[in-house]
């Protein structure tokens, strides 16, 4: 599996078959680029415009965002697991679904924007995962702090943080990256963003526990 960062909370993961999937895509109003994303299928963990524009994907391409389990593409898993957008159940900011991908043998969690710490329910409606898509920048969503610990109680192999403060949302109430990687004692060379990240089954435990992607607007 090959995973390439947009922006915000935006990933495309792509399957050695090829296979395309989205996650929350971004108005490109928000400012990581304006171009179209091009997928076979888009997942949405919510109703807000930085991560349900859908507009920008292809009009055959497959959305799922309600809960459940489904197959969108061949030899893709997908389940949208329910959960709230802030730590008062909903009240504030409503419901999130949180995206687990299961793909190239690899099982990926997208949390959305998620906004409590996981309880006991939740851990067990997730299970194992191998790479989680955290949000890490606070306010609208967990913070460092509560990111740090959901981390700790997921216990995937692969941590990619999202969701933080640029210079593309500089006015934005979110914290920078490296709160987040402050409170998990990453090294140097944890830090050190890459360009895109490659993930096998069999080569998880040589890479990174924290893989910091560079942001890459699409060219399409």
């Amino acid at each position: 599996m090959r995973i390439i960062y947009h922006g915000h909370s935006e990933f495309s993961l792509i399957d050695g078959a090829g296979a395309r999937i989205l996650t929350d895509p971004c108005d490109p109003a928000v400012g990581y680029g304006n171009n179209g994303a091009e997928c076979d299928a888009v997942t949405v963990s919510h109703g807000h415009h930085d991560h349900n524009w859908t507009q920008k994907c292809p009009a055959d391409a497959i959305v799922v965002d309600k809960a459940g389990k489904c197959s969108p593409l061949p030899d893709v898993q997908v389940e949208m697991i329910p959960c709230w957008h802030d730590g008062d159940m909903g009240a504030r900011r409503g419901s999130n679904l949180l995206a687990r991908v299961h793909m190239d043998g690899v099982t990926v969690l997208h949390c959305g924007d998620l906004g409590h710490v996981p309880d006991r329910k939740l851990l067990d409606d997730i299970g194992r995962v191998d790479v989680l898509m955290i949000p890490v920048g606070g306010f609208y969503t967990i913070d460092a702090r509560q990111a740090a610990e959901t981390v700790r109680l997921i216990g995937p192999r692969m941590v990619i943080p999202m969701h933080y403060k640029t210079q593309v949302n500089a006015d934005w109430p979110i914290a920078a990256l490296d709160e987040f990687l402050d409170e998990m004692n990453a090294s140097g060379d944890e830090r050190t963003p890459m360009p895109t990240v490659r993930v096998t089954r069999g080569d998880l435990s040589e890479q990174k526990r924290i893989c910091v992607l560079e942001i890459k607007p699409h060219s399409v």
